[in-house]
């Protein structure tokens, strides 16, 4: 017997609600974007994405850096570099488990790090016509994920009003490709970046009720493994507890 490892890194942005791989320069983009995907086996995903083997840490921070010099970035009165995108890095890890040589189980777990571009006022903003567009959708999906926490958050705590609604996850890009991460099999946590500048209050205060609404959300993580080599494990196993 033995196991294989193998780890893969992807890199995507959601820039005015179209998909773009990150590891793809700007110019060799497809113009409408990647398309999102579900099957049973693989739930949500991003059709054409690259993935790039790695064998180590570096490996994985030298294609972050390379997927993060091709974000969409631009000044605004509040940020010089502002992100215009929400960005998603998803690290991949597949355990192959053999017997006499042959494949018997394998078992799949994704990390995804999730950089939401910051809500935005366009008068603070200073915003000209384009980044008055990036500005809306960025609000726009961020408003549409906060509907999707809040109805989570209800389902959590049994709220009556919350059975039987369906989650709106088809509404945005982001809210779709965040599907797993919210309300699958998964274990999510949250940071918020907060400002201490009388003028940021506004986003600072909406941020923080942001947070407090994901810590509601109760998600129940089990292995992601085929439920065949499951049951033949679970029967290999108890029949050893009983030799």
């Amino acid at each position: 017997g033995g196991i294989k490892f193998e780890v893969t890194v992807s890199m995507l942005e959601i820039y005015n609600e179209c998909v773009q791989d990150l590891f793809i320069r700007p110019d060799k983009r497809p113009k409408g974007g990647l398309k999102i995907r579900e099957t049973k086996s693989d739930g949500v995903y991003v059709e054409g994405l690259t993935t790039i083997p790695v064998t180590s840490y570096e490996d994985i921070a030298e294609q972050i850096e390379r997927g993060t010099s091709l974000r969409t970035i631009g000044a605004t009165n509040m940020n010089a570099t502002s992100s215009r995108a929400h960005t998603v890095t998803t690290i991949s890890f597949k355990q192959t488990f053999y017997t006499d040589g042959k494949p018997t189980n394998q078992k799949k777990s994704n990390i995804n790090l999730v950089d939401l571009a910051g809500s935005e006022r366009a008068r603070t903003t200073g915003a000209d016509a384009e980044r008055l567009k990036e500005g809306s959708n960025i609000n726009k999906s961020l408003s549409f994920l906060g509907k999707v926490i809040n109805i989570l958050a209800d389902k959590a705590a049994n709220k009556p009003e919350a059975k039987g609604t369906v989650v709106p996850y088809r509404e945005s890009k982001l809210t779709r490709i965040l599907q797993n991460a919210l309300g699958g099999n998964s274990k999510t946590s949250m940071i918020a970046a907060l400002s201490p500048a009388d003028i940021n209050y506004e986003e600072t205060l909406s941020t923080l009720v942001y947070a407090n609404q994901v810590k509601s959300i109760r998600n129940k993580a089990k292995i992601n493994e085929n439920p065949q080599d499951k049951l033949i494990r679970e029967l290999k196993e108890e029949n050893e507890r009983l030799k």
